[in-house]
């Protein structure tokens, strides 16, 4: 019966938020463009939370994500990312919207709001959103990364050598910790409306043929200017 009942209130949830995403607004999806880029800022912009230069020189890909938490008994976080990969010309591409969350049962109350920051590695990483729903430290090792406040007095570790570095504002969260930080999902009905086009994640993230609209310029600009 228990099984029954969370498979059932999973099915609701998946149902629940596919029905909310045909209801949003190109407005809406700027808004989630927006809120992605003032993360990274915050995050670039405090020692205690950035991402190192000599890693952002190395990241194949980035995924900012902006979740939220809260119930009481069945708590559901859910959410939503936006994904850039560096392209082999050095340039970073078009950002890609992504569902993102993750379904925790027991007792919980009050909220929260997770803002996290990962890096890829490889050219690898990315492709696995291609094929349906990842889930960030099973389907690939991911691990807290180095800071930039500690960069300087920490020896050269192998940690670039996860194929996804972890940043996130949790208390306690330690460099080489391993780390499950929810599911991420291509999102091609949000791409679609907001791009006005039909093409999806594949297309957008390594092909030209889609000119960044004026919304996400700011974006791209600054991944490119942290991680040229």
């Amino acid at each position: 019966m228990k099984k029954l009942l969370t498979f059932l209130l999973a099915t609701f949830c998946v149902a629940a938020a596919a029905h909310a995403e045909k209801a949003l607004s190109r407005a809406d999806y700027v808004k989630r463009f927006e809120s992605c880029e003032a993360i990274l800022r915050e995050f670039q912009a405090d020692p205690a939370y950035a991402v190192p230069a000599d890693v952002l020189a190395k990241a194949r890909g980035l995924v900012i994500m902006n979740q939220f938490k809260a119930g009481f008994i069945v708590g559901v976080q859910d959410g939503y990312a936006v994904l850039l990969v560096k392209k082999a010309d050095g340039k970073w591409s078009v950002p890609a919207l992504l569902r993102a969350g993750e379904a925790s049962f027991g007792l919980q109350a009050g909220g929260k709001a997770v803002e996290t920051v990962l890096v890829l590695m490889d050219d690898q990483t990315p492709r696995l959103l291609f094929e349906g729903r990842f889930k960030v430290g099973a389907d690939a090792k991911a691990v807290a990364g180095p800071r930039a406040a500690e960069r300087e007095s920490m020896a050269q570790t192998a940690l670039e050598a996860a194929p996804i570095l972890v940043y996130q504002k949790v208390k306690g969260l330690y460099a080489g910790a391993t780390l499950k930080t929810g599911w991420l999902q291509r999102n091609d009905t949000a791409n679609r409306a907001f791009y006005s086009t039909n093409y999806t994640l594949p297309e957008l993230l390594y092909s030209d043929w889609v000119t960044p609209p004026a919304e996400v310029q700011p974006l791209i600009d600054f991944v490119q200017k942290i991680a040229p």
